[in-house]
């Protein structure tokens, strides 16, 4: 299992949720932070909880939309110095669900596919290559298991992208110490999914956090996050590298 103590982590969506609870599982193993938010104020309290853990740990700030800010986001984290080990890109939009599906917008692709497939990418196509000279990298991509519900099609189909995606680029790093992986954290009672959800996020730790960990050289694997609810993270991380290269 990977010894994260010492290194970088960015984790996109920092500020509540299951970015949140991964920035606090993470500083926990003393890992150091990366939090992003839209805005530094959303970041305050994690900012401050992930030092008192005894981490080093800064705010950046990105509209996910624009992607003039997210390449700005990620020449912030150049500039600073930071090499980045790890990116847990776990923000993301449900755009809206739309009972009457056939008037679905246009508007719900573009808006879902530039924060759900397009921002998360261009992070990984922006960090990898110093992953890749450094001789170690992990990348976590978050995606959903929303499947057959028309009502959803923007977020869903964005999501099945960065599936296609994130499998694709894993291919060219399979063998090596650079994995890429996805982690779905199931329907957890987020302010994505609602209060209704069946699942509390606490449910989805370590699941979501599991594939910075793995020690195995594979890519390409969606984890699921409740498959390891209630285990230990030594636990998760044995039963996610039995786990075949590919989904």
């Amino acid at each position: 299992m990977v010894n994260v103590k010492g290194r970088w982590a960015l984790i996109t969506g920092a500020s509540r949720g299951l970015g949140y609870l991964a920035a606090i599982e993470m500083a926990k193993l003393g890992c150091n932070l990366v939090l992003h938010s839209r805005t530094e104020e959303h970041c305050a309290k994690v900012l401050g909880e992930v030092k008192t853990l005894g981490v080093d740990a800064y705010v950046v700030t990105a509209e996910l939309s624009d992607m003039e800010q997210v390449e700005a986001m990620c020449r912030a984290i150049d500039e600073r110095g930071t090499k980045l080990d790890i990116i847990l890109n776990n923000a993301g939009l449900q755009i809206a669900y739309r009972t009457e599906y056939l008037t679905t917008p246009a508007s719900d692709y573009d808006i879902s596919f530039r924060i759900n497939t397009t921002a998360p990418m261009m992070i990984c196509y922006h960090f990898l290559p110093g992953m890749k000279e450094r001789g170690f990298g992990r990348i976590v991509n978050t995606t959903s298991g929303i499947d057959l519900e028309p009502e959803q099609a923007g977020y869903s189909a964005a999501k099945a992208a960065l599936n296609k995606v994130t499998r694709d680029l894993g291919k060219n790093y399979e063998g090596t110490d650079v994995t890429i992986n996805l982690t779905d954290p199931g329907w957890c009672r987020t302010d994505l999914g609602g209060p209704n959800a069946p699942n509390s996020p606490e449910s989805a730790i370590p699941g979501v956090i599991v594939g910075a960990f793995v020690d195995d050289k594979k890519c390409g694997r969606i984890f699921a996050a409740q498959e390891f609810s209630g285990m230990s993270l030594v636990e998760a991380v044995a039963q996610a590298e039995k786990q075949a290269g590919v989904y």
